[in-house]
């Protein structure tokens, strides 16, 4: 009777492991395709992102009526939603004094 009683708990604990299994195998497809999902959208709003980056510089003009080059200014909002183009180049020395700080502190 104890074998009997130990082969049943032994059956049991199979049943309830292949049951996790396959639930932790739907939970991964789900997973997969949110995954998948938020791809997606991240993609379509990087491309959106791109297009108002490029529509916004081929608008501005710089003291003399010129077109601003994208390459050289880049667009920041800072927290209080005010927007300003700014130089790359100052842009990558504020970034490396940021990455400097940071050094310091760790």
């Amino acid at each position: 009777v104890a074998a009997q009683n130990c082969r049943k708990r032994k059956l049991n604990a199979i049943l309830n492991l292949e049951e996790d299994v396959c639930n932790l195998q739907t939970q991964k497809e789900g997973l997969k395709k949110e995954y998948s999902q938020c791809s997606r959208s991240i993609s379509q709003m990087k491309q959106k992102l791109n297009n108002l980056y490029h529509d916004i510089f081929s608008k501005l003009r710089d003291d003399q009526g010129r077109p601003v080059n994208p390459c050289q200014y880049v667009i920041h909002c800072s927290s209080d939603g005010s927007v300003f183009i700014i130089p790359k180049h100052l842009v990558k020395l504020e970034q490396k004094q940021e990455n400097e700080k940071e050094q310091k502190q760790k």
